[in-house]
């Protein structure tokens, strides 16, 4: 197992929402937990995977996720199980999707 920790400085702030856990841990998948904290406007994603020695491929999509997202005060940890950088791509927006609902 390989832990990575990402942090990306200056984004925009969100209204608080309820910690939300979107995915699964299987071959292949992963899951997304996404919740608020106070980082100063940053957004911190922690991944923990089971493929070691792929952090440069991780970093671009963390780059790519947080420009599309702009997030501050927001904390990202994924449990990886050797997901593909599209199959994270699309895990981490529909987590935010799903983080960011409204409910009546």
């Amino acid at each position: 197992m390989e832990t990575l920790l990402f942090r990306f400085e200056n984004g925009q702030p969100r209204p608080a929402a309820a910690t939300k856990l979107v995915g699964v841990v299987s071959s292949g998948n992963l899951e997304v937990l996404v919740s608020t904290q106070d980082l100063g406007a940053a957004c911190e994603i922690e991944i923990c995977t089971a493929a070691r020695g792929f952090a440069p491929i991780w970093q671009a999509v963390m780059r790519d996720f947080q420009q599309r997202w702009q997030l501050a005060d927001i904390r990202i940890a994924i449990n990886d199980m050797g997901a593909t950088p599209a199959v994270v791509s699309l895990r981490l927006d529909q987590a935010m999707e799903s983080f960011l609902e409204r409910t009546p």
